[in-house]
């Protein structure tokens, strides 16, 4: 059968894993209706811009796609106020036209430790140019929200720098740039929404490491918790002969996942679409700036596009939803859904539904590349949890890495991560790795070993000795080689819970020692909830006891390490 030609909006429908709603122009009409005479310049220069070209431009920074989501939701809208409009990652847009655009909006995401996205890096570098004229943007009027975590010290840093360096280079300013936080308990919606609401009430004035896909093959996939514990983490190896596979300790893997081929039938028997299933057609895209994902096969069936490249059974977004109301019959149906994507409605619809959860793709690596050639390890937790209506939910992509075989091939890349070990190996390390946030530090100490280092200091926390101790032969051996000293805290195995960072305190003297005697490095790896800024604190609470400083030194000494990068983390 010849394959039928598809324009690809028809299934924007189906790509369910969209995020935020946005309505930037209506806001746009609010600010000038509503601006006071001392702040009718800044409205009617919003108003020129607008109505001058009816031209916009959306640049996004995004690493795990939730800023390019933003970036499009704001495309569509602009697209139904009859501007002209183009969404682009930074990186791929023409920099040198910079100097030609009246309007653009940024939204850029954070990564690592306050770093901007792979897809950003090379379009920040070029506006860092020491040779650029300072009024060498004045025509461009510009806005910028930022996605981050609040857990993180360098909370929203990218949008910062961006929004700063813009005002420098001539740009102006026409919204108050704004800032998205995951740990909000409605997401990045809990800071997007009021900063749209403000700005109307107020009157305010994929580049990775290595680009190249490779494929792997499964060599293991063993459960390394026990199973009456609550928690299945795997260690997986992979074996990858690509002769272009290189990595560091700290590196991470950027996999592909699938959805599982018996849901995926079931999905397709559930929507009535068996019969067309497997017919074969091209995608042809309607707008310039929405292409189809170059590793995406050209000929596609609906099984190939669930199975290997959609989202179909993430929890819908806000987008979804309005999505959906323009194909319902029922106008009560119609008025609701409507209602979910506005601000007032927010809690009705996560009454209804459940927080979208990030879905992740990028996992540490957990060994070293000269200890094990050609082999990849990861350590990773399933998610798997249940709705406030006792629904079960799984991570799309741990489910489908729970569910490889032996000999299963899979697609990665590899991405760079933001934590590195000191040059010299003769200096001390801290290793504070809670949970699954072992898994770089076993990659660390795996080189510090091999490199003949024996300062090696590890901090693990987990619940149970016997439940979800991982990898406790390894730290065994190295104690017993003299090649490390180890730190546990099993938070359920007494009746007074203990952490990490009771263990740090405990041990204030000999780690004050290390990091300000020896000038040793601290790594932080973990879960981005409370654990890093209690940890964080510990290590102040060091400084104070053990260094006799007061708060403000301890702050000022904690910073400084953070600046040399002697204190390094990633958490998740």
């Amino acid at each position: 059968m010849a394959p039928a030609y598809i324009n690809s909006e028809i299934f924007i429908i189906l790509k369910i894993d969209i995020f935020i709603s946005a309505n930037f122009f209506i806001a746009l009409v609010l600010v000038y209706m509503s601006t006071p005479e001392n702040n009718k310049k800044q409205a009617d220069r919003i108003a020129d811009t607008v109505e001058g070209s009816r031209q916009i431009l959306i640049l996004y920074g995004s690493q795990t796609g939730c800023a390019q989501d933003l970036a499009e939701r704001i495309g569509r809208e602009a697209r139904r106020r009859h501007f002209k409009t183009r969404v682009s990652a930074m990186d791929t847009y023409d920099k040198g036209n910079l100097i030609n655009e009246k309007l653009v909006i940024f939204i850029c995401s954070t990564t690592g430790q306050g770093e901007e996205p792979d897809n950003m890096k090379k379009f920040w570098k070029f506006l860092l140019r020491k040779n650029l004229p300072k009024d060498i943007l004045n025509q461009l009027n510009f806005t910028v929200f930022g996605l981050g975590d609040s857990s993180y010290l360098r909370y929203n840093w990218p949008a910062k720098k961006l929004h700063k360096r813009l005002l420098q280079l001539g740009a102006q300013s026409i919204y108050q740039r704004g800032e998205g936080d995951d740990q909000h308990y409605l997401g990045y919606d809990g800071g997007f929404d009021p900063w749209l609401v403000d700005t109307a009430d107020t009157k305010p004035d994929e580049s990775q490491l290595f680009d190249q896909e490779m494929s792997a093959h499964v060599l293991k996939n063993e459960r390394v918790t026990s199973h009456d514990h609550f928690q299945d983490v795997r260690h997986i190896e992979l074996r990858c002969e690509d002769a272009a596979l290189m990595y560091k300790p700290g590196d991470v893997v950027v996999v592909r996942p699938k959805n599982l081929k018996e849901e995926v039938d079931e999905f397709v028997k559930m929507m009535e679409w068996s019969s067309i299933a497997d017919d074969p057609f091209i995608l042809i895209p309607n707008q310039e700036d929405r292409q189809i994902p170059s590793s995406w096969e050209k000929i596609l069936t609906l099984r190939k596009l669930f199975q290997n490249y959609l989202d179909i059974f993430s929890t819908p977004r806000r987008s979804f939803f309005e999505f959906l109301s323009f194909f319902t019959s029922d106008n009560d149906h119609t008025e609701k859904l409507r209602e979910f994507c506005t601000a007032e409605g927010q809690d009705d619809l996560y009454a209804y539904n459940q927080r979208v959860r990030r879905t992740i793709t990028e996992f540490s690596i957990s060994s070293s590349l000269k200890l094990y050639p050609q082999n990849i390890h990861l350590t990773v937790a399933i998610v798997d949890y249940k709705t406030r209506l006792q629904n079960p939910r799984r991570g799309v992509c741990t489910k489908w890495l729970a569910n490889l075989k032996p000999e299963s091939e899979i697609m990665i890349k590899i991405a760079k991560g933001t934590m590195r070990l000191p040059a010299s190996s003769t200096l001390p390390v801290i290793l504070i790795g809670p949970g699954t946030g072992i898994a770089v530090m076993r990659a660390f100490l795996q080189e510090r070993v091999l490199q003949g280092a024996k300062d090696n200091y590890l901090f693990f926390g987990c619940r149970y000795h016997d439940k979800d101790y991982l990898y406790n032969t390894e730290w065994d051996h190295y104690v017993s080689e003299g090649q490390l000293e180890l730190f546990t805290a099993f938070s359920r195995d007494q009746d007074e819970k203990i952490y990490v960072q009771d263990l740090i305190e405990q041990n204030a003297q000999l780690i004050w020692d290390i990091v300000h005697e020896r000038q040793g490095y601290v790594y932080l790896s973990g879960k981005a909830d409370k654990m890093p800024i209690d940890v964080i604190n510990a290590l102040k609470s060091v400084f104070k006891l053990a260094g006799g400083m007061d708060e403000q030194k301890a702050n000022e000494y904690f910073n400084k390490l953070e600046k040399s990068r002697r204190f390094q983390q990633e958490c998740y």
